[in-house]
């Protein structure tokens, strides 16, 4: 059986005297991408530097392949482990064109000088850089640097690969055509990935695996279905989208249902056994998706946003303001009466001082 890709066993990162990152335990197979999701200082990027070799580990044990690569007492440099890493800050040779700064992992592998630049300019028309080929990174914008830093990493044939939020600063079709790209060359190579980013749609929509990662402590790891239909805390939920909080009677009917009653009226929902478990009167947590317009619960309308495809409506409820989402353009004023169905609830445990209003 072949060895992880990547293991983090107990795995602490300091900057200074100060811990960043601790006693994290992590687990990416060959062939899976595992996604870091958490907001600005949550301790993404100093993971990634850990693994990369340009930061040491404070505790704990970093394994690339079976290979232990970081101790206290061991630091494996950058060169010698088999990662490619795509930074926040570009970190582009300045004496070097375009097409040669994606070229050069290719040379580094003994590839000829003529294949590694035909190699190098044909991904290059693949992520729409084709023309930027002869410029120096002087030349180029801060997103362009960023661009050829992706390409880069990607002309590398690595047994991992580390993105630091590397769409960041791209235009929507842009980061659309460096996802395709990316996960294209992951699974064509076999080789897994670690994705960095605060963007819970695009941590839900590539990763194989989902870890919530707040103030260098690891919340919540599972598949990004689980980590969105079931988070562990109400920080977790808001982390993964948008969510609302209800004060409700819960009363579990059998076979993954249950009856919720708001304001006297009642609707019947999907359920979990873990959420079986703790029928009465709850806080449950609902999600926009989870909810229809027209149906047996009350509401007043207070606001309403329009977001391309849907429109989602925050109502005001005898359980509490909750966000209900309405397929299309649809304009309800402020103070008209809504009616709302609901067809999933999830158990969810409140964080002490953390506020239990929706957040849209």
């Amino acid at each position: 059986m072949a060895e992880p890709a990547l293991q983090c066993i107990r795995a602490s990162v300091a900057h200074g005297s100060r811990i960043v990152v601790h006693e994290l335990e992590l687990t990416v197979a060959d062939g899976e991408v595992l996604a870091l999701l958490g907001p600005s200082g949550s301790g993404k990027s100093t993971l990634l530097q850990a693994i990369a070799g340009f930061l040491p580990a404070a505790a704990g044990e970093i394994r690339l392949a079976g290979r232990t690569v970081a101790t206290p007492h061991l630091q494996v440099a950058p060169e010698d482990r088999a990662v490619a890493m795509v930074f926040q800050n570009h970190a582009l040779w300045p004496h070097l064109s375009v097409l040669d700064t994606v070229a050069y992992p290719a040379r580094r592998r003994g590839i000829r000088r003529r294949q590694a630049r035909a190699d190098a300019a044909e991904l290059l028309e693949r992520l729409s850089l084709g023309e930027l080929a002869d410029r120096r990174p002087a030349e180029l914008s801060g997103g362009e640097q960023q661009r050829v830093g992706l390409a880069r990493a990607l002309a590398r044939e690595a047994g991992l690969y580390l993105f630091d939020e590397p769409t960041a600063h791209l235009d929507t079709h842009l980061r659309a055509a460096f996802q395709s790209e990316a996960m294209a060359r992951q699974r064509a190579t076999g080789a897994a990935a670690v994705y960095a980013t605060h963007d819970a749609g695009e941590a839900l929509a590539i990763a194989d695996q989902v870890a919530l990662i707040d103030a260098g402590r690891l919340v919540q790891l599972g598949p990004p279905g689980q980590v969105y239909a079931e988070p562990v805390s109400l920080w977790a939920a808001r982390l993964t989208g948008p969510a609302s909080v209800i004060s409700a009677q819960l009363v579990a009917l059998g076979n993954g249902t249950a009856k919720v009653t708001v304001g006297g009226a009642e609707a019947k929902v999907a359920i979990s056994r873990q959420v079986e478990e703790h029928e009465g009167d709850r806080q449950l947590l609902v999600r926009p998706d989870w909810t229809t317009v027209g149906g047996p619960l009350p509401g007043v309308v207070l606001a309403s946003w329009f977001r391309g495809p849907h429109t989602d409506h925050l109502l005001d409820t005898p359980a509490g303001e909750v966000l209900v989402r309405e397929p299309g353009l649809e304009s309800r004023p402020a103070g008209s009466r809504l009616s709302w169905d609901l067809r999933r609830v999830w158990q969810v445990q409140l964080s002490p001082g953390r506020s239990s209003r929706q957040d849209g």
